[in-house]
């Protein structure tokens, strides 16, 4: 069996139990502070959309090229460095444990009636605005945070590890960090960060389809509805979000769950509003959970799947 896939299973395990501890060094902080740095070095001037795509090719290709010499280094002194090595990189790149706290930390103060604790705790994982959420918006925000983080955190990542191992793993976490940062259409960074978002959605594309797959195929489904009229709202919702990927996603487990996502948010006071997906049913607090659940079932089958195809591949080539 390739060390890298044993160096996946001991990852997942590792994020599962440990997470992201907050006073731990983490390679996202470092990967956002070098985007940050040559952003003010690059965004200004003329030919944004090129230096946004050299930015992109410097995080991208540096990343993968210097995780690939750190594990190198630990494989030459012997299988169990090399192991460890990548299964540390590989749980530091995963985020179920931190993806299940967080919404658990906007999900206890509702329980408990503390509607002012709950805003400020989602704003904490949200972009949009916070301060006069009511407790079926927060819920909503909740919901839609771990429906796409499942992809954008945990399955995505595990695609591309399973692909091309911690490398893999981390040049996708470069991809997603870079669309987190720039990959908007303001003036701002509407050129500069063009080439960032659409790799993202690249990127993407594969893991989002099959996550939202075993969403609808794997997870309880909470509305009594034929799988097939899941999966035909499914389809159909999916398509009409404004993102090419996240639509699999929350249009996943909107039908899964028997409730309505999307609609009117605002984003430091602008109002947006966003295709409305699923049911006529108001999410509350209790779905929050659910989708909790939802996220580490999948993420678990998913892990499942991938294992057993590359245990296959290797055995027959």
């Amino acid at each position: 069996m390739p060390a890298h896939i044993i160096a996946i299973a001991i990852g997942m395990v590792l994020d599962r139990l440990i997470g992201d501890p907050p006073n731990w060094p983490h390679p996202v902080k470092w990967l956002g502070t070098t985007i940050g740095n040559l952003t003010k070095l690059l965004n200004k001037g003329r030919m944004r959309t090129v230096k946004g795509g050299v930015l992109w090719l410097l995080i991208c290709i540096g990343t993968f090229v210097l995780v690939i010499w750190f594990i190198s280094i630990a494989y030459r002194l012997n299988i169990f460095a090399g192991i460890t090595a990548e299964a540390l990189l590989i749980a530091a790149g995963l985020a179920q444990k931190s993806l299940r706290d967080a919404a658990l930390l906007v999900y206890e103060p509702l329980q408990s009636g503390d509607i002012k604790e709950a805003r400020e705790k989602l704003s904490w994982i949200v972009g949009r605005d916070t301060e006069k959420l009511d407790e079926s918006a927060i819920s909503r925000a909740a919901i839609e945070t771990v429906s796409e983080n499942t992809s954008d955190g945990i399955t995505a990542p595990l695609f591309w590890a399973f692909l091309l191992g911690a490398p893999g793993l981390w040049l996708y976490k470069a991809v997603n960090t870079l669309d987190s940062m720039i990959g908007y259409k303001d003036d701002r960074y509407r050129e500069f960060g063009k080439i960032s978002a659409r790799m993202d959605d690249l990127f993407n594309w594969i893991p989002s389809r099959i996550t939202g797959v075993l969403i609808i195929l794997c997870t309880p489904n909470e509305g009594g509805r034929p799988v097939k009229q899941r999966i035909s709202g499914w389809l159909r919702d999916a398509k009409r979000h404004m993102s090419p990927n996240s639509g699999y996603l929350e249009a996943a487990t909107a039908w899964q769950l028997n409730i309505q996502l999307g609609g009117s948010s605002t984003y430091r006071g602008i109002l947006s509003e966003r295709a409305v997906l699923g049911p006529p049913v108001v999410a509350n607090m209790r779905h929050i959970r659910s989708t909790i659940h939802q996220m580490q079932v999948v993420s678990w089958i998913f892990w499942l799947l991938c294992t057993v195809i590359g245990v296959v591949f290797y055995a027959i080539t």
